[in-house]
């Protein structure tokens, strides 16, 4: 069997880049657990933590977690199946 040849992670600076500028509060998530549908604006999100916990608005589940430091942030998203992003059309596509 033949390896498929590969890059290394860099070559994903430039797609994920145009995927995170986009305005997530219109992007569609569904709930890992319960699996509801519906938009990031609709979660029902707590900042009474050292970061940001947004929970399923049907099961209280949590769907997303984000905590910023001064000069980095991580995002969990383990509790969400996908995230749907609007995205603009792509230039010559």
């Amino acid at each position: 069997m033949t390896a498929l040849p590969y890059v290394d992670g860099n070559m994903l600076d430039g797609p994920l880049g145009e995927v995170f500028a986009v305005d997530l509060s219109t992007a569609i998530g569904r709930c890992a657990h319960c699996g509801t549908t519906g938009p990031v604006a609709g979660l029902r999100v707590y900042s009474h933590a050292p970061g940001l916990v947004a929970r399923c608005p049907t099961c209280a589940e949590v769907m997303l977690r984000l905590v910023r430091a001064p000069d980095r942030a991580w995002l969990d998203l383990g509790g969400t199946t996908y995230l749907e992003l609007p995205m603009p059309p792509s230039v010559g596509g």
